[in-house]
């Protein structure tokens, strides 16, 4: 695995911080030295816990950083043009990144949303993050209906750009699964045209903290430093 990661998602949702925090997990487990980076946390007073402080809460001993903070529930460019806050920058994420890589072996770099969510007026996304670091992203994706869609348009925009998507990952795989949802575990590597790399169980979030420590390798294929294979 890269030094750095790039978790995006398909949409809000979809269980992207648990998944972030499983992929700690593992690394932790495996003896690695771990940073969190989350962007732009919204929808967060001061004082609350961010997704970054989330992911330390269920990992373990990682480095938890947040470059920016902004209190209304939006898109990270309107909740900081809202609340008159500057907007963190793609180029400021890569610098962040980039000094975080040079003290751990690995950095997950947790979006806001999908890939396109604006970071500021100028358009800057999560997308040119990736960009500007060379780094793999990983998809997150919910399991049911309507996954297909978002997937292959998330992938498409990756390959669009010339940046690496890794695999996709399960946020929330219902503990009994309809048939959209068995049938999406054959046609989501068809449509992002990369493998699925894991699927992480519905409610993991909520396990205590030392079990969901213990079985995150279990959610994971080996790619991502675990042990789980597809059905």
């Amino acid at each position: 695995m890269s030094s750095v990661l790039v978790i995006t998602g398909t949409g809000t949702e979809v269980g992207k911080t648990v998944t972030t925090a499983a992929v700690a997990a593992a690394a932790l487990a495996a003896g690695r030295s771990v940073a969190v980076l989350k962007p732009a946390q919204t929808g967060v007073l001061p004082g609350e816990s961010g997704d970054a402080d989330e992911v330390a809460r269920l990992a373990g001993a990682v480095t938890s950083v947040e470059l920016a903070r902004y209190p209304e529930p939006l898109a990270p460019a309107t909740a900081a043009r809202r609340s008159g806050l500057p907007p963190v920058r793609p180029a400021e994420v890569a610098e962040a990144a980039g000094k975080l890589a040079a003290e751990h072996d690995l950095v997950l770099v947790e979006g806001a949303g999908g890939l396109l969510v604006r970071f500021d007026d100028e358009g800057g996304t999560l997308a040119d993050v990736a960009r500007l670091l060379e780094a793999p992203v990983l998809v997150v994706a919910s399991a049911g209906l309507g996954t297909l869609n978002t997937t292959e348009l998330t992938a498409r925009e990756l390959r669009a750009r010339r940046l690496d998507l890794l695999g996709v990952v399960l946020g929330s795989w219902p503990n009994e699964p309809d048939l959209a949802s068995r049938c999406n575990l054959a046609d989501l590597p068809v449509v992002a045209e990369k493998p699925l790399l894991g699927a992480v169980p519905e409610g993991s979030g909520r396990l205590p903290v030392a079990e969901f420590r213990t079985t995150a390798g279990s959610w994971l294929a080996p790619r991502l430093g675990g042990t789980w294979t597809a059905p």
